[in-house]
């Protein structure tokens, strides 16, 4: 895997202690192959996806590509509140190498699905949305066929632009990737499952909701996706979870607000709010399904007192800690 590299230790760094008290006191920067199978209780791996190349192809501002360690520095400060049996480790990140985006995407793959092969429950952390196309890949290779995936995606955009237009002015980027998952659905005569939470009409075009209904996919519009509605939201999500075998998350930060994700590809003060995000996660974690996490599109670059990186570092402290 030419594009991969192992994490160094010192990218997790805070307060110290004498009973593990931080993150960064608890987390071991091992690649998966060296790992040994442990008497963990549980174990998550983080995985980096440092590429910008999608975003890039879809006319986005630059700077994804150092989001991964953006989001380490900031996770490795939080208080660790696991059990000991609880394990935490760093497997390592995947580069896009010679903007050679669909070989990343197919490396990304082989790692998230050797780490689920090792029992453990992957975090992938980006990098442009086109992260998804190999979260979801991995997962779905490590399932072999053993029950149909749902995606739930929390984001303003479908990332549902056709890859083969006619016009061949787009290729696959970082605006594509639920539509080349679906189309492989088609292929494959599988179910693409798809529900998007905090769709806004200010964020997609007429093609790409017309895109959605023929795909028969689910959403939330963001003047619905707030937390005083949380109870209708939450009955959303569990129709859906209750529709699929597995669920993989994939949280896009130009999603939020840009009153809390100032450093994104493509900001917005209209976006979505934390509460909401929390509280449909909590509702996914129940169903017991969740197989795989994955945040994208931070950009340091235009980051403001590391919010945005702070924001994406709660959401994981938030998952590793919660998930049943």
């Amino acid at each position: 895997m030419k594009s991969y590299s192992e994490t160094l230790s010192t990218i997790y760094f805070g307060r110290s202690s004498a009973d593990r008290l931080y993150i960064h006191e608890k987390i071991s920067c091992i690649p998966i192959t060296k790992i040994e199978t442990g008497n963990s209780k549980r174990a998550f791996s983080i995985i980096g996806y440092s590429c910008e190349e999608g975003v890039k192809r879809n006319q986005g501002r630059m700077g994804a590509v150092n989001g991964p360690d953006a989001i380490r520095k900031q996770l490795g400060k939080l208080p660790n509140h696991l059990l000991e049996d609880v394990a935490v480790y760093d497997v390592g990140t995947v580069h896009c190498m010679n903007g050679d985006m669909e070989n990343s995407q197919k490396d990304l793959s082989e790692l998230v699905s050797q780490t689920l092969n090792q029992n453990h429950f992957p975090i992938v952390l980006g990098g442009g949305h086109d992260v998804s196309y190999g979260t979801f890949n991995g997962l779905k290779e490590h399932l072999s066929n053993s029950g149909s995936i749902g995606i739930i995606n929390f984001d303003a955009h479908f990332d549902l632009r056709n890859n083969q237009p006619e016009d061949l002015t787009i290729v696959n980027n970082s605006g594509t990737p639920f539509y080349q998952i679906a189309q492989d659905c088609k292929q494959n005569e599988t179910p693409f499952k798809y529900l998007c939470l905090g769709i806004r009409k200010d964020a997609n075009d007429r093609t790409l909701f017309e895109t959605a209904k023929e795909l028969d996919v689910k959403y939330i519009m963001r003047d619905t996706f707030r937390i005083q509605f949380h109870n209708e939201i939450n009955a959303w999500i569990n129709a859906f979870t209750g529709s699929v075998d597995h669920i993989y998350v994939t949280i896009d930060l130009d999603g939020f607000s840009s009153a809390y994700a100032p450093g994104v590809s493509a900001p917005s003060p209209m976006g979505f709010t934390p509460d909401v995000v929390l509280e449909s996660l909590k509702t996914i974690m129940g169903s017991g399904k969740l197989r795989a996490l994955d945040i994208a599109e931070l950009n340091p670059d235009f980051d403001v007192d590391n919010q945005t990186a702070k924001l994406a570092a709660s959401l994981v402290h938030y998952v590793i800690h919660d998930l049943p």
